[in-house]
């Protein structure tokens, strides 16, 4: 795993993103923090992030599912983790016909989360 790797962390929840930012950057990556994906996709990340961990229900205009299905078609396509409290088997489905590289239910240990980013990191 690339020890500076840029992770854009994508959530409505401020608590999620500061708390996601605490432990990533403690591990040594560099972080960048939007509360929407229309945001992150105005913003230079899109196209130097690593990884892209988003939630995958925010309020408004584009899901954490719709930005793994974009950044999927990429090439190299951005690897994206996306995490959700609201896991159903419909949603689990729908984010697995994007090949997101995991899919946390909230709430998730920090040990979880950084098995799905090393995975991520490595393709």
């Amino acid at each position: 795993m690339c020890i500076s790797s840029l992770i854009a962390i994508i959530d409505d929840d401020e608590g999620m993103r500061v708390s996601l930012d605490g432990l990533l950057r403690s591990l040594g990556h560099r972080t960048e923090l939007f509360d929407s994906a229309e945001a992150f996709l105005e913003s230079q990340s899109a196209g130097t992030a690593d990884c892209v961990i988003s939630d995958i229900h925010m309020p408004g205009g584009m899901s954490g599912i719709d930005l793994a299905r974009r950044l999927g078609d990429d090439r190299p396509p951005m690897p994206v983790i996306l995490m959700s409290a609201f896991a159903d088997k419909d949603v689990r489905e729908r984010a697995e016909d994007t090949k997101v590289h995991c899919l946390l239910a909230k709430p998730f240990d920090e040990e979880t989360l950084i098995a799905c980013l090393e995975k991520a990191l490595v393709v």
